[in-house]
């Protein structure tokens, strides 16, 4: 899953995964899709953020115009679920086990789910990762 675009990403894909990054949610997504614990595209990732089942929304900053999934940002911070983009949704599409490629798609809950742990996992890295590239940013306008 290399995911190497020449173009500039839309700023407003925020926050993207680096390709380390990429590659572990795009693991996950895959095992998600194995589990049967996956929604794919923006109106099923829509549908688990309202129904409350959702765990983590990937979103693709590739998507033209990037404005038709912005509302699952909005959305996925007024339900506490953490969100990210990756850099391709053709490598998306891939990760869910789809020939086409996938601008959005959401890890579902499941209790007794093997992926429970590593969802966790990714939450709190992600969590640390976003919060440390915030922090270095803020320092570097600053100093």
């Amino acid at each position: 899953l290399f995911l190497q675009t020449g173009e500039a990403v839309n700023p407003k894909a925020y926050p993207l995964a680096d390709a380390q990054l990429t590659i572990t949610i795009m693991d996950l997504v895959q095992q998600a899709a194995n589990y049967k614990q996956l929604k794919k595209g923006a109106n099923e990732a829509t549908k688990t953020l309202n129904r409350g089942i959702s765990e983590f929304v990937v979103m693709a900053a590739d998507t033209e115009p990037l404005e038709i999934l912005l509302h699952l940002p909005l959305l996925a911070e007024d339900k506490n679920v953490p969100y990210v983009f990756v850099p391709s949704k053709q490598a998306l599409g891939r990760a869910c086990g789809v020939t086409r490629p996938v601008i959005a798609c959401s890890v579902t809950t499941n209790e007794g789910s093997q992926l429970k742990s590593q969802i966790q996992q990714l939450k709190v890295f992600t969590a640390i990762y976003f919060v440390n590239v915030y922090a270095l940013a803020n320092y570097a306008t600053h100093y």
